[in-house]
């Protein structure tokens, strides 16, 4: 049903800020500009997915959701959307899974710097229904441009997004079971609770669960993001220059790789930068 993760999504009050906060972070310019549906829009799309960032334009009741969203829960994450092949036959399995999807919409955008347009057809899983995570899916026949890289240290692709929920069992039977995604851990340790993780095309979603930190019918929270460089040390040095507040370089839980901490500059998205084993620069 799945065949990767599409783009998350990223609120925001300020579209300008936060689309040059991004564009330092990854090192790369926006592929896609959008205004339209009660909101500004700017893309990122990396090797494997996109990140969107999205803020309220206008008055209308679409750009009062949006404002109502940022009120609830601030800057942050809000959605991950999911890609997939056939859009009739994943509208079907989300019903027979009582997921409650939305009727299939057709959708267009238009950038605003070439004027190109891409189509899609997407549809949206009740929030309630998949544990208080804004889940959409959708299918396009179209590839979205890439982000063209400005400088050397890169940001090349997502590792992984990461859900915590204070159900474990019940998020890994939704993230399993009735998405399909294929889970490739379930570990578990004192110190740092539960880790899964579920394989979603080239990139992971880690569903995390720490003991005692909320009740167990809490909804699931939308956490942060680790994304992959080839190069770390060159990328913390281009980082710093820029003036963004990082981390050391640590040693990853996951052998041969080497991890640093970005603690500003991201809209509120909890971030870490990892080199995997074997990187080589760019």
């Amino acid at each position: 049903m799945i065949t990767g993760l599409d783009h998350v999504v990223v609120l925001t009050g300020d579209i300008t800020s936060a689309s040059a906060a991004y564009q330092t972070l990854f090192a790369r310019a926006p592929a896609w500009r959008n205004s339209g549906d009660g909101a500004d829009r700017v893309l990122f799309t990396l090797d494997n997915t996109t990140l969107e960032l999205m803020a309220p334009r206008g008055d209308d009741a679409a750009a009062q959701r949006v404002r109502g969203a940022l009120v609830t829960q601030g800057e942050g994450l809000a959605s991950l959307c999911f890609r997939t092949s056939d859009i009739a036959k994943t509208h079907r399995r989300l019903e027979r899974l009582t997921l409650k999807p939305e009727p299939i919409a057709e959708v267009e955008s238009r950038d605003e710097t070439t004027g190109a347009t891409l189509s899609w057809k997407r549809t949206r899983a009740a929030t309630d229904t998949a544990r208080g995570v804004r889940m959409f899916f959708l299918e396009r026949q179209q590839e979205r441009p890439l982000s063209v890289r400005t400088t050397p240290g890169s940001i090349t692709a997502m590792d992984h997004v990461v859900v915590s929920t204070a159900d474990p069992e019940r998020a890994a039977a939704l993230y399993g079971a009735r998405l399909g995604l294929d889970m490739a851990l379930d570990r578990s340790h004192p110190e740092w609770g539960r880790l899964m993780f579920f394989r979603c095309g080239d990139l992971v979603v880690e569903v995390t669960h720490r003991p005692g930190k909320a009740e167990a019918d809490a909804p699931d929270r939308l956490r942060g993001i680790c994304w992959r460089v080839t190069d770390i040390d060159a990328t913390r040095a281009r980082l710093i220059a820029a003036g963004v507040d990082v981390s050391e370089i640590r040693t990853g839980r996951k052998p041969g790789t080497r991890v640093m901490t970005v603690r500003n500059g991201t809209c509120g998205v909890p971030t870490l930068l990892v080199q995997p084993s074997q990187g080589k620069p760019d």
